[in-house]
């Protein structure tokens, strides 16, 4: 998808109507005419006026905005009190930590500023050809001992856990996570649990008393059209309130591993994420996590993770510090046009089989490849990441009922979920790779996954007949990320030699000392440029 302005033909149009424009006169009573063949018959075009508004209209409609504007003011007054300011910063020496707690407030950045953004570049950094930075995260990358991000988070228990995103809260044991009530109390995180599949995180707080929880609405019930506010600090103004519409619902935009978003116009900016977007009534429906933009900012289309998927992980994570999902053990992708006329089904009926693993869930049900899951347990799936979400939290060991279409006949099948292993995703990308593609993590001691190019992934990325390889992830906080590397490039040249494909990587590597700098020439549809790895 590719954003390329207005079309040709349209601006042949515009042009018409500007010659046109310039022919215009007004006569005496202010019409406008445009003059035919003989200039002595003008054809002659009315302008009318609305008709005037009633007083008792005008009351109306004046009442109606005011009880709109009652509801974003109801709803952001039950909310804000749950609101939380986070921060995540280097671990600090006691000399550090007692002159921050003598001046709290001077250990906060200037909120314009923060250095690049260590987790840009996405699967859809392509849809801005302008330079535009893609879908982005708000985690400023500073020196140890500073801020490193900020974001927000939102009170669901009066015992002090605060439900927020991974990334706000990402860093691990070399970042200390602190919370920043909305009544200026300051704590410092006790517990941190994080899901980085969903990109949910679990925050804990001890000592506080008077918290005041959010209320938790049941996002399935959320339509498209449903009017919504987002909380958070953007650009780190505190306590912002922002309200837009649902503007979409089950949206994947290739960031995490699971995905389901709800898609907003409600201005979400860095800061926000996991913060919560609310309905009219006050109530949680979502976590702002990401945005789509061109410059850094809001551009009108935000996405938020579905409450209750946040809930399932949050629970869990509380209670156990970690996330068991069920699973099936296959590869799905979407139902196209084309596949649809050859399965036998209607276009976006169900999700296609690609593969079936052996020893799963999948291959003891009798699933094969090619068949297309209409029904799991009666509810109706119609994408990928909806049933993959389903399937993760049914009830291992209870057996459901899985409906398929096989070569144009219905189907039911018996599946009985079993809990994942840990290392099934890992597996699956190690056997397939994008598009089916041998995949590699030879470049591993800087950071880089990759993956062969094929002539499919070459031809969406814009870079036709280029030859080299992919690289499909980046580990935040490596040296390829320190250098700029992100998914999505494809590595051309290693210290001046040309690769093709993973073999010439691997035979380029395979003397290469664990110290030694690696120059490697990136192609993207902008050019080609030299990146110096230093490890």
């Amino acid at each position: 998808m590719k954003f390329t302005g207005l079309k040709r033909g349209w601006l042949s149009g515009a042009a018409a109507v500007a010659v046109l424009a310039a022919g215009l006169a007004t006569t005496q009573y202010g019409a406008s005419s445009i003059w035919a063949e003989s200039p002595a018959k003008p054809i002659v075009y009315q302008t009318k006026s609305a008709p005037p508004v009633s007083s008792e209209e005008a009351d109306r409609a004046v009442a109606s905005a005011k009880d709109l504007s009652t509801a974003f003011r109801v709803a952001s007054e039950r909310v804000l009190p749950s609101l939380v300011t986070i921060e995540t910063r280097g671990k600090a020496s006691a000399d550090e930590s007692a002159n921050r707690s003598r001046s709290p407030r001077s250990r906060r950045s200037n909120p314009f500023g923060g250095g690049r953004n260590p987790l840009e570049g996405t699967p859809f950094e392509d849809m801005f050809p302008d330079g535009g930075n893609g879908f982005h995260f708000e985690m400023p990358d500073t020196p140890p001992h500073q801020q490193q991000g900020m974001g927000s988070g939102v009170v669901i228990d009066k015992s002090g856990l605060i439900l927020t995103n991974n990334h706000v809260v990402a860093g691990g044991k070399n970042v200390d996570v602190l919370v920043r009530l909305s009544d200026g109390r300051e704590f410092k995180a006790a517990d941190v649990w994080t899901d980085p599949k969903t990109d949910i995180a679990i925050v804990k707080i001890a000592d506080a008393d008077d918290l005041t929880a959010a209320v938790l609405a049941d996002s399935d019930e959320v339509s498209v059209g449903d009017w919504v506010l987002a909380l958070g600090q953007p650009f780190g103004l505190e306590s912002t309130v922002t309200a837009g519409i649902i503007s979409a619902k089950q949206r994947g935009i290739g960031i995490n591993m699971r995905e389901n978003y709800l898609q907003t116009d409600a201005a979400i900016n860095p800061g926000n994420s996991g913060g919560p977007l609310v309905n009219l009534d006050g109530q949680v429906i979502g976590i702002n996590t990401a945005i789509s933009s061109r410059g850094g900012g809001n551009d009108g289309v935000g996405f938020a993770i579905p409450v209750n998927v946040a809930k399932w992980v949050a629970d869990q994570l509380a209670d156990g510090g970690t996330v068991k999902r069920a699973y099936l053990g296959v590869s799905i992708k979407n139902v196209n046009a084309e596949d649809a006329r050859k399965l036998k089904v209607k276009p976006r009926e169900g999700v296609q089989v690609g593969e079936v693993f052996a020893d799963t869930p999948a291959a003891k049900a009798g699933l094969q490849v090619g068949d297309v899951i209409v029904n799991f347990a009666g509810v109706s799936v119609h994408s990928p990441n909806e049933l993959q979400l389903i399937v993760e939290q049914s009830q291992v060991g209870k057996p459901h009922q899985l409906a398929i279409i096989r070569e144009g006949e219905p189907m039911m099948l018996t599946f009985v979920p079993e809990e994942q292993p840990t290392d099934f995703d890992q597996q699956v990308a190690r056997s397939r790779g994008p598009g089916g593609a041998e995949s590699s993590d030879v470049l591993g001691s800087v950071g880089i996954e990759i993956s062969a190019l094929t002539d499919e992934v070459a031809q969406q990325l814009g870079l036709k007949d280029v030859k080299g390889v992919l690289i499909t992830s980046v580990e935040r906080g490596s040296a390829a990320d320190e250098a700029g590397l992100e998914a999505g490039m494809v590595i051309t040249q290693i210290n001046r030699k040309s690769v093709a494909d993973i073999g010439d990587v691997k035979n380029l590597m395979k003397d290469r000392d664990a110290d030694q700098a690696l120059l490697l020439l990136v192609r993207t549809e902008d050019g080609s440029r030299f990146v110096a790895i230093n490890p």
